[in-house]
């Protein structure tokens, strides 16, 4: 039975690292038009910052947790390298404010924050006491994540408009937490199946909102229309200058999970 259970849980968590992929590398052609333009126009940083950071903590809570986090290494290795490259290019094009802005969320978030974090639980706790402190910073930190959804639903209610809401990333949002859920459900691992939960409830009502809005009428907001929304991945619905809106998801699935 256990044998089963662990099989199961090896397919669900190969199907999430194949979403994950694609929703890691979902920003590409928000990069491309950044390298085109040799300008980042507006565009934030901060939804790749987190992202970089939600894959470090990933990355660690597999580390130590060693028993069956190879699917976890994997996708969040991965979710470092692209997210890592994508700040590299913002950094390269960004004006001098926009550029200082993020490297001070890096150092006080990426360096200190993760470092304040690392060594605390290396030197201050041991065994399943120590998995069990990153598993809740874990936890907490991606339930926060999940949360964002919330902003640009209300942007859909007050706009009456879609635009900054795609149908089909939600619905990949939306699976891609399905399939680290029973990853982590089966595996008995709560700390990768909790979050998730979230993720899949605010991924149905996102849905559920297109449908509801997708044929209204819009409605002007006096102010400019930005969203840039976390969710799991974290996804940014930014626009810059001219160009379509272009969505991006980063976050450790498990990092994105």
């Amino acid at each position: 039975m256990t044998m089963h259970r662990e099989s199961w849980a090896f397919v669900f968590g190969v199907m999430g690292n194949i979403i994950s992929f694609g929703v890691f590398l979902a920003p590409l052609p928000t990069f491309y038009q950044i390298y085109k333009k040799k300008s980042t126009e507006g565009f934030q940083s901060l939804p790749y910052v987190v992202a970089l950071f939600s894959a470090m903590l990933w990355i660690y809570y597999a580390f130590v947790k060693r028993e069956a986090a190879l699917l976890l290494i994997t996708i969040n290795t991965f979710g470092i390298v692209v997210e890592s490259i994508y700040l590299a290019i913002f950094l390269l094009y960004a004006p001098r404010k926009p550029r200082l802005t993020t490297i001070k969320l890096l150092l006080l978030l990426n360096v200190f924050g993760f470092g304040a974090m690392l060594l605390s639980t290396l030197y201050l706790s041991k065994g399943a006491k120590r998995l069990a402190i990153i598993g809740w910073i874990c936890l907490v930190f991606n339930i926060s994540v999940f949360a964002a959804p919330l902003f640009i639903i209300r942007r859909v209610i007050k706009t009456r408009s879609v635009e900054y809401m795609p149908f089909t990333l939600s619905m990949f949002l939306t699976i891609n937490a399905v399939m680290w859920f029973f990853y982590g459900l089966l595996l008995r691992d709560y700390y990768v199946a909790l979050p998730n939960t979230l993720g899949f409830v605010f991924g149905i009502i996102q849905m559920g909102m297109y449908l509801m809005y997708r044929n209204a009428t819009p409605v002007a907001l006096e102010e400019p229309v930005k969203a840039q929304e976390l969710n799991g991945h974290i996804i940014d619905v930014g626009k810059m200058g001219t160009m379509e809106p272009n969505h991006a998801a980063t976050a450790g699935a498990v990092g994105k999970v």
